[in-house]
Formats: C-alpha cells, structure tokens, sequence
C-alpha cells in the first residue's frame, strides 16, 4: 500500500515508512523500500516497519543468511549423500535396509521437495546427516533453505527479545517461519516449556498451512510429542515418516538403547586387541587366563546363560565383557554394554520432570536387551533402591533365560545373597575367576 500521510482523519499520528533501499520504479513505496503499517496510536503495529514487495526477497535472504551463520551452518557442508554410509559396521541386513530406504527418501525430498518429511530414530542413526544433506543439495542447486537445531532455534528467538533488525523477534521468527525450505534438527529435545511449545507450533501450524517445505528429525515417538505438533506431523498424506533402525554409529548398540550404552568408549576392547601375557605371567596364571579368554569368546559366538567374571581391579575383565558386546555388534546383533553406576544414574535421571523417557521405559530397555553386559557390579552405592532394582532386573532376565554378562571385583561370597542365589546356579551361570594381576592391554611397538 501507498505510503500513509502524517495523520489519520481524527488527526492522529500515523507510523512514516523507514528509509531502505527500494526499486527506484516501485509504484508501493517509491524506491524508499521499508513502509510502515498504517494504523493508529497504540495499535500493536504501529511503528512497525516491514519490507516493500520489491526488496521483501532480498530482506527475506538477508535473514536466512544471519540465521545460517548463527545456527552454524556451514559447518555441516561436508554431509552429503554421497558421504553418507548405508554399510555402517555392525548393522543388521535390516537396519542397513532402513537407512537405504531413509537415503533414497531424503534425495527424492531434496530433487522435489513436496510435502514434509519426518527422520525418526535414534541418536547416532544418521538422520541429521540425511537431514544437512538436503538443506545442502538445495543450495546447490541454488535454492534457500535453512537448516536449524530446535534447541539452538528457541535460544535465538528468545535472544531477539529487545532488538532490533535482523536480529529482532519478529525478524528471526518472520524468517523461520517463512523460510523456503526449514529443517528443523533434534524436535523433542528442548526444554518443554509453555513457552517453547507455543513458538513451535505457531511455526509449524503456520508452515502446515502454507504448504512450505519443511523438514524435521526426532529421536522421540510422535506420540511423546506435544499434542498440537502431533496433529500437524502425523498427517497422512502430507508428512512422510521415515524410520531409520540403524545402530547409533558411536557405539553400535541398538536405537532404543543408545543413551544407555558405554560400549563407545571401549570400542578398542576386542578379542583380536586382547594381550594374553604369556611372556610377563606365571604358566599358572597365564592358563588361567587362556581359560577367561576363551570361555568370554565362546559366550560371544553363543550367548547363552550368563557368565560371570570376577577377579581385581585391573586384570582384563573389562577388557573380556567388551569384546564380547564387540563382537555381537560386528556380526549385527545387538548388544546393550553398560556400567553399573551408570545404569542406576540412568534410572534415577527418568524421575527428573524434564527427562525424554519415562522410567518404565528406561527400567525395560535394560530388563529385556536380548544381550546385556553389566560392568563392575557391586561398585554402586549400596542404597535399598539400587539392590532392589539390580535384583528386579538380573532376577527377571534369570527367570527369562535371558543371555548376560557381569564382571565384579567384588568377592561372590559379598555380594547380595538373592543375586548370589542365581549366580550360584550352574545350569544357568558360569562364575569364572581371573587370577592374573593389573592388565593395561597390549603392550606399545616402540617404534610406533
């Protein structure tokens, strides 16, 4: 519209449009390029000002631009398809199916971009690099999109609150909501405030309307997501949900157990990195040893009962409990490795009103992994919660046959008398003692 006069007709101040570099030619705003909303005193646009027609692309662009560089864009630049791994180590046939699937879903979405498209899966499973790819793929080939983390998103936007400019509220808020193509990275980790929940879904609602494209990846069910945002993610016909099944590529165990796993950190703790010390140990001992390894090797080629190794601080079990969820993860099983202190922390961090899972969720992701490796029991506080959950726990995977592995440094004779019971069945449970001393692993080639 035209630009205002100085008043309106009951002699009010009326907002004047702002100076910008416009089309000399416009007909709208003359050349000056920014107007202001024509409306009264106390109106809660007056004073506004928003761009003409003929710079709204460039405004637009000049947004997405401060936006990109604050959400660190560029830094994605080398996830593309043609770096994306569908044979990632340890996967099943079928996961390895998901995620060919989740690439070819991802290219066709970046050549025709109708519609949305939903990654769903687990930390690790490679859908924000399917998801960097396609914000990549358009830019190359010379389309806008922005790509944003919803974290990171909500923190800019509350930023904005008292600027101005490109860096205002309604200048972020007006550029995601209208951006070209939105992928937006990680929905359900924010915080879950009022507040959050109300920004994202006026952006989604808003883009849902306006048929934009848009982008999202979650590690969280639709159904633990807000109500209003489900409605609009959910829509059949509209929103295409893939699912990705892959193995968290940090640690090779399964997706619902990502979080849980340690197994990352002892990715170098395999039966071909196993030193058995004959040069250094007693032939007693290095027999005993032999006898570990090779009961720990054959409970990896057939995890069936529990074993339990036992010994001091230092001297390998580790090292063997390791290898075995190594080796299940390399031949595409499934392994859940976890520390037993880790694990209770686990547990009591789902109580927390801001925890992503619910404890029962938690509690049976450990009770029924098809194989579960637990790490120095009897190193936790030995509170009357923690018992009881490590006994509900080994005494239903005892009563279901379930294959598992501990090691302990702690005497058997010590440790709790119900968990002893089951340990003490030798049908089911096989304790062995390592008797060699401190174990650092295979010696170093000093020569590198």
């Amino acid at each position: 519209m035209p630009p205002s006069s100085s008043t309106d007709e009951a002699g009010r101040p009326r907002a004047k449009r702002s100076v910008g570099p416009g089309d000399p030619d416009c007909p709208i705003c003359g050349g000056v390029g920014w107007l202001r909303h024509d409306v009264p005193v106390g109106h809660a646009d007056f004073g506004q000002a928003y761009p003409c027609e003929c710079i709204a692309d460039r405004v637009s662009e000049r947004r997405l631009a401060a936006l990109r560089q604050e959400s660190q864009q560029a830094s994605l630049g080398d996830m593309l398809f043609e770096t994306f791994n569908v044979n990632a180590p340890g996967n099943s046939p079928e996961a390895r199916r998901s995620l060919a699937k989740a690439l070819e879903a991802a290219q066709a979405y970046a050549r025709d971009p109708e519609g949305w498209l939903v990654l769903r899966g687990s930390y690790g499973c490679g859908k924000t690099h399917l998801a960097a790819a396609i914000a990549n793929e358009r830019m190359q080939r010379g389309s806008s999109a922005l790509f944003v983390v919803v974290p990171d998103l909500l923190d800019q936007l509350r930023a904005g609150y008292g600027g101005d400019g490109d860096l205002g509220f309604e200048s972020r808020f007006e550029a995601v909501r209208n951006a070209p193509m939105l992928i937006l990275d990680d929905l359900g980790t924010q915080a879950p405030t009022a507040w959050a929940a109300e920004k994202l879904f006026q952006i989604l609602n808003y883009r849902y309307n306006a048929k934009l494209p848009t982008v999202v990846t979650t590690n969280r069910e639709l159904e633990e997501l807000d109500e209003r945002l489900r409605s609009r993610l959910g829509h059949w016909g509209v929103v295409r949900v893939v699912e990705i099944k892959a193995l968290d590529y940090r640690g090779g165990v399964h997706p619902d157990r990502a979080e849980l796993s340690s197994l990352q950190m002892y990715s170098d703790m395999t039966f071909q990195t196993w030193d058995p010390r004959t040069a250094t140990l007693r032939p007693d001992l290095a027999e005993n040893l032999a006898r570990g390894f090779a009961l720990a090797r054959s409970f990896a080629d057939d995890p069936t009962g529990w074993l339990v190794l036992t010994g001091e601080h230092g001297c390998g079990k580790t090292h063997l409990a390791a290898a075995i969820a190594n080796h299940r993860v390399a031949i595409g099983a499934s392994a859940l490795f976890v520390v037993v202190p880790d694990l209770l922390d686990h547990l009591r961090a789902t109580f927390s009103p801001t925890s992503r899972v619910t404890y029962d969720k938690r509690f049976e992701e450990v009770r029924s992994a098809s194989l579960l490796v637990l790490d120095d029991l009897g190193t936790e506080s030995a509170t009357t919660w923690a018992q009881e959950k490590l006994f509900q726990i080994l005494n239903h995977r005892y009563a279901a046959r379930k294959p598992t592995a501990i090691t302990m440094a702690t005497p058997l004779k010590d440790v709790s008398p119900r968990i002893r019971s089951r340990m003490l069945d030798v049908r089911r449970c096989t304790v062995f003692e390592i008797l060699a001393g401190l174990y650092h692993g295979p010696a170093q080639d000093p020569r590198g």
